[in-house]
């Protein structure tokens, strides 16, 4: 019995990894990639730890006056009250006070997450969300390195790549060329919706090179699933290389979405959509 209980101590001990205890102190949040995303990470990481507070201190609250004002006997009738004014005037006035703090908050983590880079040396990416994935332009006229502007066009079938070079602002240019759509990489701790006849825009700086998993967070109709993107954060030296592949393979020039109200479908249709 001791022996089991040894081995199964160390399997669990050994499955807490120190990247798993990370992860647990930012309430369940993947390792931020981006300069906007700690803004995030602390408003939610806080907005727990307040939530938690009131948690423990309400269900202290209850279990108290359970244990205090029970019934001691049979012939024992607690007192009763037909109203407490300051408890009324607590438990009205506290929660107007809880909201304000985490509104105020709030409303400054989106100014900060919302704020835009300095317009020198911000690479430009126009995000187009289509039934049923993604087209990105890489607005590269002006730079020497490139000379063009390129695309890169995602299908239902096929995953499209997004490159964004480390350490250097990028400004996103989101609309959709049918229905709502919903721009979402979790490692950026960012969403925000591609809507049909509007453009909306975000600056954000990829801090750590990796790999990372972008998709779609608005149920947008029968393929929304199949609405996936891979960002590549890599160097500059990668990404103008990547950039001037798509040159050469003939990717170039700006794919534009239709004007709204129409809702041309801008990728090839699925066998089953056919149908």
């Amino acid at each position: 019995m001791k022996a089991g209980s040894a081995a199964l101590g160390a399997a669990v001990l050994s499955g807490c990894s120190a990247d798993t205890l990370a992860q647990w102190g930012r309430f369940g949040l993947p390792e931020a990639a981006t300069d906007r995303a700690p803004l995030i990470g602390n408003l939610w990481v806080g907005s727990w730890i307040a939530a938690l507070v009131v948690g423990v201190f309400v269900w202290g609250l209850i279990f108290w006056v359970m244990i205090r004002y029970r019934k001691k006997s049979d012939d024992h009738l607690p007192q009763q009250k037909h109203y407490n004014l300051p408890m009324e005037l607590l438990y009205t006035l506290v929660p107007f006070l809880i909201i304000a703090v985490l509104f105020f908050y709030t409303v400054q983590t989106q100014n900060g997450v919302l704020a835009k880079a300095p317009q020198q040396d911000v690479h430009t990416v126009k995000v187009i969300g289509q039934k049923w994935s993604w087209t990105f332009n890489y607005m590269e006229a002006d730079n020497p390195a490139v000379g063009a502007v390129v695309h890169k066009k995602g299908t239902i079938d096929k995953i499209p790549d997004l490159y964004l070079p480390v350490n250097k602002p990028v400004r996103f240019h989101l609309t959709s060329a049918d229905v709502i759509h919903s721009f979402w990489v979790p490692a950026f701790y960012f969403k925000l919706d591609v809507l049909p006849g509007r453009e909306n825009t975000f600056d954000v700086t990829p801090e750590k090179l990796g790999t990372y998993s972008g998709k779609c967070a608005e149920l947008c109709g029968t393929y929304h699933a199949a609405m996936l993107f891979t960002v590549h954060v890599v160097t500059e030296e990668e990404y103008i290389a990547y950039l001037n592949e798509l040159k050469a393979a003939g990717d170039t020039g700006e794919i534009v979405a239709p004007a709204y109200p129409n809702t041309v479908q801008s990728v090839p249709a699925s066998p089953e959509e056919e149908k």
